[in-house]
């Protein structure tokens, strides 16, 4: 189909990568509807395909060269945006001439107007990419005067006096899931050997709590059941506030906010997850008993060359404090395998390690050097032969692992908070279960009363588990906890 004709431009949003590039996606999508865009994620009949890219690992990559390579069949201007576009600058479009322009973070504020251009045929220079960290200051807390421009915190042109929520949300959304994140934070400061992201993300930067009370109200009146906080480092929200505490007193206030039944904290660093966080996320009605916890490994040697702390046992024990306060608490992780120096017997301190956690889901990665990376210059590297060979094997455990576990909740009662209602199936989430990454609930009649039929996207109902297919449970609903209300808005 070619390209609209009418006087209102489309343009097709299309979104790779982490749930932090999906707020970010909203943010781009807000502003260009302002300024008079049809914004949709469909690129039939578009104008301009705004690809966000995702610049993480050499796969995410591919998929967001596969993307832009694809867009550029459609005959829309193709523009390449996010984090690889900001990683990459003016290599990425000397190596990519089907992109039409290839945009930084920089370009967000005046995405319309930049957009405008390449759809006129207008040449744009590719920005030349810079280490973001440089740009605010080392002191956290002198952060927030900087005039940088950081992805996804809702920046308007109203004057900054102005109370939060009286400001308008700088949001739109691209779907009507009654899920949604909500970005706590930008950027980190630690220096994990292996990971690039802070380079082209920046330092950390936190949103302050009144921003994010805000967003989560309008988030609420757009039909959003629950929040899901996402960063990329969620344990260090707030110390550039001045309040190290600030994620156990955020947790119950967006917990209160009407409309809302489960706030989901994510990006939980194991070295920095305080004990006080632990029994907030454990204990707090509305706050779900779920740790995110990016464990990356478990022996400590490799743990040490990766930049990070931590060790098997000290791990568990986290793990354990936490299921002493809330016994069925979910909990998830990613581990990367064979990192430079890894020995047989780190991978076997891994195995214990997973063995003993009695995971959810646990997330597998091979390791490959990343450009900019400390590791990328560590000797002691893992044969690609021997990497593919641990990785198939820790891939096996960690499926048959996570299946065991899920196996362990049959018979129990669980809260699920439904996401869609199709003719033959209704699919949700328990509370171990995060959206996208940890499997799913599928709700089926039962001997409880509970018709089926008057379910709808968006209820919470408390259901018993009947069965397991690896993370996947089937369940019986079996009382409705809370039933979805009509929002008073929907979208920017």
């Amino acid at each position: 189909m070619p390209p609209s004709t009418t006087s209102q431009p489309r343009v097709a949003l299309l979104t790779l990568g982490c749930a932090r590039n999906e707020v970010d996606s909203e943010e781009l999508a807000a502003r260009l509807a302002n300024d008079g865009w049809q914004v949709t994620t469909d690129g039939e009949g578009a104008d301009v395909v705004l690809v966000n890219t995702c610049g993480f690992v050499e796969k995410a990559k591919r998929d967001s060269i596969d993307t832009l390579l694809a867009a550029a069949q459609t005959g829309a201007k193709v523009v390449a945006a996010g984090c690889m576009a900001e990683r990459y600058g003016k290599e990425l479009a000397e190596s990519l001439p089907e992109a039409d322009a290839v945009l930084g973070f920089d370009d967000y504020p005046s995405i319309a107007a930049v957009l405008d251009k390449v759809r006129h045929g207008e040449q744009l220079t590719a920005h030349t990419p810079r280490d973001r960290r440089e740009l605010l200051p080392v002191t956290p807390v002198k952060r927030r005067s900087a005039d940088v421009i950081i992805p996804g915190h809702a920046a308007t042109t109203v004057d900054a006096a102005t109370p939060a929520h009286l400001r308008p949300v700088l949001r739109h959304r691209l779907d009507s899931m009654p899920v949604a994140s909500l970005k706590l934070a930008s950027g980190c400061d630690r220096r994990c050997s292996f990971c690039a992201i802070p380079a082209f993300r920046g330092a950390f930067v936190s949103r302050t709590p009144d921003e994010l009370l805000a967003e989560a109200e309008w988030l609420a009146g757009t039909g959003v059941r629950e929040l899901v906080l996402v960063s990329e480092n969620s344990t260090s929200y707030g110390k550039d506030l001045g309040d190290p505490r600030a994620l156990e007193k955020l947790l119950p206030q967006l917990a209160a906010i009407d409309g809302i039944v489960r706030v989901r904290a994510s990006y939980l660093q194991p070295a920095e997850t305080r004990p006080g966080l632990v029994e907030t996320i454990a204990t707090t009605p509305g706050v779900a008993a779920y740790f995110d916890l990016s464990f990356q490994h478990s022996s400590e040697p490799v743990l040490r060359r990766m930049r990070r702390f931590g060790s098997t046992d000290r791990f568990l024990e986290l793990l354990a404090s936490a299921r002493a306060l809330a016994p069925h608490a979910g909990a998830r992780s990613n581990f990367i395998v064979g990192f430079p120096g890894e020995t047989p017997a780190d991978v076997r301190e891994l195995e214990r390690f997973l063995t003993e956690a009695r995971l959810d889901a646990i997330g597998v990665f091979d390791y490959s050097d990343e450009d900019g990376t400390e590791a990328a210059g560590f000797d002691r590297k893992v044969t690609p032969r021997t990497v593919q060979r641990r990785y198939d094997k820790i891939l096996s455990l960690a499926e048959e692992l996570c299946a065991q576990r899920a196996e362990e909740r049959v018979g129990t009662l669980v809260e699920v908070l439904i996401d869609s209602v199709g003719d033959d199936e209704i699919e949700g989430r328990a509370e171990h279960q995060a959206p996208e990454v940890d499997g799913s609930t599928t709700l089926v009649s039962g001997d409880d009363g509970v018709d089926l039929a008057a379910l709808q996207p968006g209820d919470l109902v408390q259901a018993r588990v009947v069965s397991a297919d690896g993370v996947d449970l089937v369940a019986t609903p079996v009382a409705m906890i809370d039933a979805r209300r009509t929002p008073s808005s929907r979208g920017h």
